[in-house]
């Protein structure tokens, strides 16, 4: 007879779990869905139409840029979404008196959260795989892209005798190039003349050439150097060489090069490299390797005992919490992000003090809704 009780038991709880659960994973969705379209809106596309008006990338390219994307805001949106599903499933249970029922019937709020403790620590090893895998992968992608496209913007396919000005900020001239003629992405017969330096003018001059992401391509050429009294100062042949000409679009995207490796990876690279200032900004990016996905834990240890709603309250209000929490969460961020950018904190204090925080806030509140309220 206990054994049948015992039994009968487990096979509620499990049942428990899966109506708790059902409720979460759906709100859950619909929270990335909701959130991942507010940073696109106003953060990712933005950006991306500033590309697109700064640098020329055409709006196909532009669009698979924002696909590429998409990994690394869904890690940023995951902990936002299992916060909100668990605020507003915790708020319903509790407005439906069905947390009252539960206690009632010996189940305490330990055993109700469980499940939803563990759907956020899978979605915290999910964020961390997606960050440490798929976000390197399709950042390096779309960096390529990005500088692919660059170089082909001024590539005069089918034209002859075509020239192109590159002009300083002042708007003076800095090079000028000659190119008789181009077939299939390939230049014949090019002439540029770099004055970029004050001192020297340099020309180059090369039957071939074309254009790739390393920069642009001469094939069997002559470079004379020539001083501005008109002397030619050297020369020197070559059978091919790279160039780099144009904007250098490579400084602008490797601003986001913390994203182009996982954690080990980054690691070595900030070892390597002996930058003090780029030291400190890539070790806040590291530990935040960390710190980001152990944010969906965190957020719901302070989310579970804000969303028991007190019986006089009639009103689902897990919403407004929810903003609320995220708001408090992320200002707390820049600012621990902002100290530690100016040298002000370590890096590791620099990423984890929000989790820091919201952690013993979160354990208080947690303690004292589970604990000490009978």
């Amino acid at each position: 007879m206990i054994k049948d009780l015992k039994n009968f038991r487990i096979k509620d709880m499990k049942l428990l779990d899966k109506y708790i659960l059902k409720q979460v994973i759906e709100l859950f969705i619909m929270g990335v869905l909701v959130f991942t379209s507010i940073i696109f809106a106003s953060d990712t596309f933005i950006t991306l139409i500033k590309q697109i008006a700064k640098y020329g990338i055409p709006f196909k390219v532009a669009f698979i840029l924002v696909i590429l994307s998409l990994p690394s805001v869904f890690v940023m949106t995951i902990p936002m979404g299992v916060l909100l599903s668990t605020v507003m499933t915790m708020n319903k249970l509790s407005l439906a008196s069905e947390l009252t029922v539960m206690r009632a019937c010996g189940i305490g709020f330990n055993r109700i959260a469980k499940p939803i403790f563990i759907f956020a620590t899978l979605m915290c090893l999910a964020s961390f795989f997606i960050n440490e895998t798929v976000v390197p992968i399709m950042t390096k992608q779309s960096k390529d892209l990005a500088l692919w496209a660059f170089c082909q913007k001024n590539i005069p396919e089918g034209k002859h005798d075509f020239t192109f000005q590159e002009v300083n900020e002042d708007r003076t001239l800095k090079r000028l190039f000659y190119v008789e003629s181009c077939e299939n992405k390939q230049f014949h017969n090019v002439t540029v003349l770099d004055m970029a330096k004050k001192d020297a003018i340099h020309v180059l001059q090369a039957q071939s050439g074309g254009s790739s992401t390393k920069g642009w391509i001469f094939n069997n050429g002559i470079v004379y150097t020539i001083a501005d009294g008109g002397k030619v100062l050297n020369s020197a042949y070559f059978g091919k060489t790279v160039a780099h000409f144009g904007v250098d679009l490579k400084k602008e995207l490797n601003r986001n090069v913390a994203n182009e490796h996982n954690f080990l990876q980054l690691c070595l690279y900030i070892i390597k490299n002996k930058s003090a200032a780029k030291k400190e900004n890539l070790g806040i990016a590291l530990f935040d390797k960390l710190a980001l996905p152990l944010t969906t834990v965190v957020l719901v240890l302070i989310g579970v005992p804000l969303a028991i709603t007190p019986p006089r309250v009639r009103y689902n209000r897990g919403f407004l919490f929810s903003i609320l929490i995220i708001f408090t969460y992320y200002l707390i961020r820049a600012l621990s992000i902002s100290f530690g950018e100016a040298g002000t904190l370590h890096p590791f204090w620099a990423a984890f003090l929000p989790n820091i925080i919201l952690t013993i806030a979160g354990t208080y509140l947690y303690y004292r809704k589970v604990f000490t309220i009978t």
